[in-house]
């Protein structure tokens, strides 16, 4: 019985965490600057979800203050404060309350989908490098025809 209760619950965090992704990904395009680890280029645009996910992440080790959050993140307060109350009123981060000042931390329902976010990132990555496999298997035939031809021609010169 006790399984069938974690079952039922992972069930509903995973659709909401499908949910929550669906919002995300169509929702606008805010401005900020990124770097990208994989192009080395820096985008002046971030989306919400790569936003979200820069919150989730810089919140992932400890309680964080919203200033250190913003530091973490490269980001303006004001639209991190936007963030924090959506991430909030969805239960995936809450406010405590120490010496004075408000400092966020991730709720169950936080780590669950920052764990999806990765997993999603790294699958995103391992489809980019099948991509580049196939392309180089697709190229290795082509290759070593060239290289049976330039033998060929070599044997041929040498007859000569």
């Amino acid at each position: 019985m006790h399984q069938n209760l974690k079952r039922s619950a992972i069930t509903v965090d995973s659709e909401f965490c499908a949910g929550f992704l669906f919002k995300i990904r169509n929702s606008q395009i805010l401005y900020s600057k990124r770097t990208h680890e994989e192009s080395g280029l820096v985008d002046m645009r971030r989306s919400k979800l790569q936003l979200y996910e820069d919150i989730l992440t810089a919140l992932v080790d400890k309680p964080m203050t919203v200033d250190a959050i913003a530091y973490a993140c490269d980001m303006d307060c004001v639209a991190l404060r936007q963030r924090l109350d959506f991430l909030v009123k969805n239960g995936l981060v809450e406010e405590k309350n120490s010496k004075k000042r408000k400092r966020y931390a991730l709720t169950r329902r936080g780590l669950a989908i920052f764990k999806t976010l990765t997993i999603a990132r790294r699958l995103e990555k391992l489809q980019i490098t099948m991509k580049k496999m196939n392309e180089a298997l697709k190229v290795i035939p082509a290759l070593s025809e060239y290289i049976e031809e330039k033998r060929e021609r070599t044997k041929r010169n040498e007859k000569y």
